[in-house]
């Protein structure tokens, strides 16, 4: 069987779900993460991070999409939203060990894949072009946040089946923890509070990341670095930037999230109206540091709520790890 094949098999039933998620998490959290879900994943006010989850609310779409039409502002919108380009980001640091000098990284996250078919062809048609050594995604693969997860797992088969080896992905705030047995039977790792060390010849790099710390909060760093030498250079992979002190305080060296689209509907000058995210505005969209610690949010390849974008363009990225020692060499 192609490759291409495998990633189109066909998914898992409920039941194998249920058995493939208590033999990858244990009985025991695979029953809890399931019920914090049932729980709350439609919940409007409360849980979470921040108080208000717009993305849960009954009709918010219909009247955003109502009043963008009165206003005329509605195609622009959409075409803006189809027109998904790839962001280049260098990140240098003296801690990265020589051999992962120009070491990169393709960075997906947000795609949302039912909400704009347009979007994601471009981002199948973008990352076939690309030269990478690993890619990553960053969560928030469906359009809404309860309900049905087939008709987003054939998108996301179409994607993985454009990317070369090796994938991990976290979850974000939109997605299930039942969509990650179909992701690992098409190639993607889901990182779980969990790491994998990455190796070239005597040196590695560790990469970790963490479940959904938004919404559901499931995330645990310490389990995720609990094996990180203190020495090495780490990297995690969490949906929402929000815990960037947590990350910084664990030693991890950098940062890759999304969540916030950036805005996805700005002001001119790409002033955002909201980031739907407790943190600082600086920290919304693209490179920013903290302590000691690079971060990179990305802005995003899909839209939530409504296909638009105004003034923040969406996006894969390109991470280049530069060695400081080899800078300018």
């Amino acid at each position: 069987m192609s490759e291409v094949d495998a990633n189109l098999a066909p998914f898992l039933s409920d039941d194998e779900i249920d058995e493939r998620l208590q033999q990858r998490l244990g009985r025991l959290y695979a029953r809890q993460r399931l019920g914090i879900e049932r729980d709350h994943e439609a919940q409007v006010f409360g849980h979470g991070l921040n108080f208000f989850h717009i993305e849960n609310l009954l009709y918010s779409g219909v009247a955003i999409t109502a009043l963008l039409k009165v206003c005329g502002l509605y195609r622009r919108g959409r075409r803006n939203a189809e027109r998904v380009s790839v962001r280049a980001n260098e990140i240098v640091s003296p801690r990265l060990p020589a051999a992962f000098d120009q070491f990169t990284i393709l960075h997906l996250s947000d795609l949302h894949t039912e909400m704009s078919q347009a979007a994601l062809e471009r981002v199948v048609e973008l990352v076939q072009a690309l030269e990478f050594d690993v890619c990553v995604l960053t969560g928030d693969y469906r359009a809404k946040t309860h309900g049905p997860i087939r008709a987003c797992l054939a998108d996301l088969a179409r994607v993985r089946a454009s990317l070369r080896e090796p994938v991990y992905g976290v979850l974000g705030n939109h997605d299930t923890i039942r969509m990650a047995p179909d992701l690992e039977q098409m190639g993607v790792r889901m990182l779980l509070n969990e790491c994998v060390a990455i190796e070239r010849g005597d040196d590695r790099i560790h990469l970790a990341g963490v479940d959904d710390a938004h919404f559901y909060r499931v995330d645990n760093i310490e389990k995720a670095a609990a094996h990180i030498p203190h020495e090495d250079f780490s990297i995690l992979l969490s949906h929402t930037p929000e815990i960037y002190r947590q990350a910084a305080y664990a030693g991890f060296d950098l940062l890759l999230s999304g969540h916030t689209h950036g805005g996805q509907i700005c002001l001119p000058g790409g002033l955002p109206i909201t980031l739907d995210s407790e943190l600082p505005r600086a920290f919304g969209a693209g490179a920013w540091t903290y302590g000691g610690m690079a971060g990179y949010t990305s802005a995003g390849a899909g839209s939530c709520i409504v296909p638009v974008r105004f003034n923040c363009p969406p996006e894969i990225t390109l991470h280049r790890l530069r060695c400081a020692a080899r800078v300018g060499q």
